[in-house]
């Protein structure tokens, strides 16, 4: 295999579970991702990204299309793949009544190697008792474990099912620092992820799924283009209706009374200048959700109605 072939490459694959009406998970997915680069696959839940990685690691098997991985067969040659391959499942299951450290140590005469300096400066890193048993620990210890196991062997590629769910965030950012240095070492990470700030941190490039259908690959700086918030303003004293609807980069503004809800894309301060006579007693802001991202990538109309937006969503953090 060249320098410049893709680790990973997929044409026109496809999976269809049967049933009335049979459901396409996966349509017709053409994708390639490079040595050392730091993937990220983004959807939102139900998107079609497990199944992508199912049937990267054989898992199961495409109705349709071809997908081969190191230039290998992902069905002819799963077990010579497999061997290249740290795999961190969305889901973990593994046996309850085992402590880490004899799941590790069976993996490690599984694959043929075990560098268990390595695995203890990995647990260090992420602050985890390998002594414990399995069913002892939380979600966010059992996705600790499956990084663990997943990078123990310095594998070549890395794929990794919605890594971080139930990490707290200074181990995100120790996962972060993980896969950076997998990256500098010439390694490969394929990321599915449903959180944009996520792949944002530390992918390069980007595929965005939905519906089970590819809709592009960009690089992460694209996608920054699309720079609005959702901001919520409580104010001492009311404001009319129309303070703000003139204010460059502030769209979808609904008044209540003395709180004020609107779109701001680009910088704060066009708005800041604009209340700068008016006591602001709090804002919150909210990035906006995948969905929205996607929409207004696509789109020039408002991803949701302003309103309604802020009504059915609490995320919101003060800031």
């Amino acid at each position: 295999m060249s320098a410049e072939a893709p680790v990973i490459e997929t044409r026109e694959l496809s999976k269809v579970y049967p049933g009335r009406p049979p459901k396409t998970a996966l349509d017709r997915l053409t994708l390639s991702v490079n040595r050392g680069e730091v993937f990220g696959y983004l959807g939102p839940n139900g998107a079609g990204k497990t199944t992508t990685i199912k049937l990267l690691l054989d898992l199961i098997r495409p109705t349709s299309g071809s997908v081969s991985l190191f230039g290998l067969d992902a069905n002819r040659d799963s077990v010579a793949i497999r061997r290249r391959v740290g795999f961190l499942p969305g889901e973990l299951n593994l046996w309850d009544n085992q402590t880490s450290l004899e799941v590790i140590r069976y993996f490690g005469r599984v694959r043929g190697s075990l560098d268990m300096s390595y695995v203890k400066t990995l647990a260090e890193r992420l602050d985890f008792d390998l002594t414990r048993k399995i069913r002892t620990y939380s979600t966010g210890n059992k996705r600790k474990l499956g990084l663990i196991l997943a990078f123990m062997n310095r594998p070549e590629l890395l794929i990794l099912d919605e890594p971080t769910t139930g990490l707290d965030p200074l181990v995100q950012q120790t996962f972060y620092q993980m896969v950076q240095e997998a990256r500098a070492e010439g390694r490969t990470v394929f990321m599915s992820s449903h959180v944009l700030s996520e792949v944002q941190a530390i992918c390069e490039r980007v595929g965005i799924i939905r519906n089970g259908r590819l809709q592009t690959v960009e690089r992460v700086d694209a996608l920054t283009q699309v720079d609005f918030r959702w901001v919520s303003l409580r104010l001492r004293d009311p404001v009319p209706p129309d303070a703000l609807a003139h204010v460059p980069g502030v769209s979808d503004v609904v008044v209540n009374g003395n709180t004020v809800q609107l779109r701001l894309t680009g910088d704060f301060d066009p708005l800041l200048r604009a209340l700068s006579n008016t006591y602001v007693q709090d804002m919150r802001v909210q990035e906006p959700t995948l969905e929205e991202i996607f929409l207004a990538y696509y789109s020039d109309t408002p991803p949701v109605n302003n309103q309604r937006r802020f009504a059915t969503s609490n995320r919101g953090a003060a800031r």
